[in-house]
C-alpha cells in the first residue's frame, strides 16, 4: 500500500460511503485546483464557491495535504520539464554573451562565470550520482 492515497479509504480503514467520499473529493479536487492558481486561500475559496472556514477544514484533512502534495510535485516537475527544454537557448545565449567581443567586459564576465557555475554544479551532481550508484550496489551485494 506504499504510495495509496489516504482519501481512498474512511477513518475506520474501510471505503466511505459513495455519496459523501464523491462530494468530499470533488470539493478536495476543487479547492487544489483553486489553491494552485490562487494567491490566498480566501481567494481559491470564494473562486470554487465555498467559505473560508469550510476550505480551511478540507485543508486539514490527511487527505487533503497528501492529494495536495502530489498535485504540487506534478505542478513543479512539469516546470522543470519546460526549463529544460529551454536550456539549449539558454546554453546558447551564454556562448553568445562571452564570445561577442562588442559585449562590456562586465557582461561577458558574468556570462562566464555562469557558465563555470553551472559546469561545476552540473560535474558535482554526476559525481553525487555515480556515488549513489556505487552505494546502492554495495547495498544489494550485502543484502544477498
Amino acid at each position: 500500500m506504499k504510495d495509496q492515497n489516504p482519501s481512498e479509504f474512511a477513518s475506520n480503514g474501510k471505503a466511505a460511503a459513495n455519496g459523501r467520499r464523491s462530494k468530499k473529493k470533488w470539493q478536495r479536487q476543487q479547492l487544489i485546483l483553486a489553491m494552485l492558481s490562487q494567491p490566498t486561500l480566501q481567494k481559491a475559496a470564494a473562486s470554487i464557491g465555498i467559505s473560508e472556514a469550510t476550505a480551511w477544514r478540507i485543508r486539514q484533512t490527511p487527505e487533503f495535504q497528501w492529494e495536495y502534495q502530489q498535485a504540487r510535485r506534478e505542478t513543479v516537475l512539469h516546470s522543470l520539464a519546460r526549463l529544460q527544454q529551454g536550456s539549449g537557448a539558454a546554453v546558447a545565449t551564454l556562448f553568445k554573451i562571452l564570445m561577442d567581443t562588442n559585449n562590456p567586459a562586465s557582461a561577458r564576465v558574468q556570462a562566464a562565470s555562469r557558465i563555470l557555475d553551472l559546469s561545476k554544479s552540473a560535474l558535482e551532481l554526476e559525481d553525487l550520482e555515480i556515488r549513489v550508484r556505487q552505494l546502492e550496489k554495495q547495498q544489494l551485494q550485502q543484502q544477498k
